[in-house]
């Protein structure tokens, strides 16, 4: 089991640096399938994970100068207000609730990504999608982005990135690989009051969190290098397919097709 959860923590930082996202669309379904997890507990030690995994990685995307680390601190910020309550509202919850509603926001985030994703640029575009400017109406705009993750991620326990980045992309044109770097700094933010929160709950499976962080760590690390390897394109595909693949997880685990 330690070994596996290290494992798996480093799978997800790589994830979770190249994407932008916590990790948790991955960490949910694998507490629940693999290491037997009730939805609560799950939910809430993906969450305690996310935390470290996002500070790695969003450390990386700064210095890498793949993030607008301004338009982040306005996400989290936003997302931090609501989280808390996505948290409470998930207690009130059944759990198969908790699971749908995690697998609506991921297919839908799936879609507008892949919608995107296949358009293919006109003859003459930039293989890289332009910088934007980070003006007060951008900040304002982000700030609102962050409350609607935010009630999302304590709602479901998933850092928030699954709906930032492309709300992030189609709303306010930031390009792909920053769209992923800024995530991670504004994940770090939204997350802390669902935590608490979770903690104070005392839903948290601490044992499983810490080592999960072990690898995720530096699997962050080095997912946050990728992103220059990689074109705005192949980026948007490769998070598709991520999200497809997480929302399916879900979805089989509760009708119990794996039981």
């Amino acid at each position: 089991m330690v070994i596996g959860l290290i494992v798996s923590g480093l799978l997800i930082g790589v994830f979770a640096g190249l994407l932008g996202v916590g990790g948790g669309m991955v960490m949910i379904p694998l507490l629940r399938l693999v290491f037997g997890l009730d939805a609560y507990m799950a939910t809430a030690t993906s969450l305690f994970t996310i935390i470290p995994t996002s500070l790695s990685g969003a450390v990386s995307h700064v210095r890498n100068k793949t993030s607008y680390p301004q338009l982040g601190v306005a996400l989290g910020l936003g997302g931090a207000l609501t989280s808390a309550f996505g948290v409470q509202l998930a207690t009130l919850s059944p759990a198969w609730a908790i699971m749908l509603t995690a697998a609506i926001i991921i297919f839908y985030s799936a879609y507008s990504m892949l919608r995107k994703a296949l358009r293919r640029p006109g003859k003459g575009a930039p293989a890289e999608e332009p910088d934007i400017a980070i003006t007060r109406k951008t900040l304002v705009a982000g700030f609102a982005i962050g409350m609607a993750a935010g009630l999302c991620a304590g709602y479901v326990g998933i850092g928030g990135g699954f709906l930032m980045v492309p709300l992030m992309t189609a709303w306010l044109g930031v390009p792909m690989k920053k769209a992923s770097g800024t995530s991670s700094v504004a994940i770090i933010i939204l997350s802390i009051p669902g935590v608490i929160a979770q903690m104070m709950l005392g839903h948290v499976d601490y044992l499983a969190g810490i080592l999960l962080a072990v690898g995720s760590i530096p699997g962050a690390v080095f997912g946050a290098r990728l992103v220059s390897r990689v074109n705005d394109r192949q980026l948007r595909f490769i998070f598709a397919a991520f999200l497809l693949i997480a929302g399916a997880m879900l979805i089989l685990n509760e009708l119990h097709v794996f039981l």
